[in-house]
């Protein structure tokens, strides 16, 4: 788009390192350096920074649910100084589980591994329940706030003698998705995860939103704002990339067979 960085655009980096608690600070350190535009990743980063400015712009490269977590009025009226992409989180969860249920018929208890201090989790966790209901699975909760409550967490899991797990995204579940990933194989758990690039790590399979094109969306944002456009002209847009993701490596480490009409939905298969 013509922007060459240090030329004629300067960009301040913050990033909270999966810690919850540093979100705030960020948020009020880059609002007094009054910058023209904040960009965020995450509905609690999008959350935060509206409570410091109603006057610094701000774009959403992800949210789980803009409307529904009250980030903005309406998709096509955001009103405000809040716009960007709403990754529509909450209609993806159920999806997920359906997903599993078809790849391991058999399945019966399953576990959902998620960060309760992301606002999107909620309500991603109500829509998976809802589709266990549908498809007679008893859902069980495991809940984390911190990387401390991992470990436990995990520990839990085991004993619960699962039979599936959803993991969903968020801080701590994404930051350690290698742990996540190997918890699963050792326990020989049939897996799917929010996050695409769980897949790629060894998770069994991933269905969502792809991230890296909704970033690359979100500059278009920052493009018109930096032009004159206001937020709350510029309507809030939905996905328009999703992935199914199945690693196969990890299907045989596990001891499962993909049934062929699951493989065959898949945009990418790792063998």
């Amino acid at each position: 788009m013509g922007y060459i960085e240090g030329k004629n655009i300067l960009i301040e980096y913050r990033f909270a390192n999966g810690k919850p608690e540093r979100v705030s600070d960020l948020a009020t350190d880059l609002v007094a350096k009054k910058v023209d535009v904040i960009v965020t990743s995450g509905t609690a980063q999008g959350q935060a920074i509206p409570q410091r400015t109603t006057i610094i712009p701000i774009v959403l490269a992800i949210s789980g649910d803009a409307v529904g977590t009250g980030l903005v009025a309406s998709l096509a009226r955001p009103g405000g100084n809040v716009t960007g992409l709403s990754m529509m989180s909450p209609d993806l969860a159920g999806k997920r589980l359906e997903l599993l249920k078809e790849a391991a018929p058999k399945i019966a208890r399953v576990g959902v591994l998620w960060d309760t201090l992301v606002p999107d989790n909620t309500l991603d966790f109500k829509t998976t329940q809802l589709a266990a209901r549908v498809l007679r699975l008893k859902l069980l909760s495991i809940e984390v706030q911190s990387a401390e409550d991992l470990e436990g967490a995990l520990s839990t899991a085991a004993k619960q003698r699962l039979d599936a797990l959803v993991v969903i995204g968020g801080g701590i579940t994404n930051i350690h998705q290698k742990k996540i990933v190997a918890f699963e194989i050792k326990n020989r758990l049939p897996a799917i995860h929010e996050t695409l690039r769980s897949a790629e790590a060894g998770g069994l399979m991933a269905y969502g939103v792809n991230f890296a094109d909704l970033f690359r969306r979100a500059a278009t944002y920052v493009d018109k704002i930096l032009k004159g456009a206001k937020p709350a002209d510029l309507p809030v847009e939905q996905p328009k990339k999703f992935e199914f993701i199945i690693n196969l490596k990890t299907a045989k480490q596990i001891g499962l067979t993909i049934p062929p009409n699951v493989l065959a939905r898949a945009d990418k298969v790792i063998k």
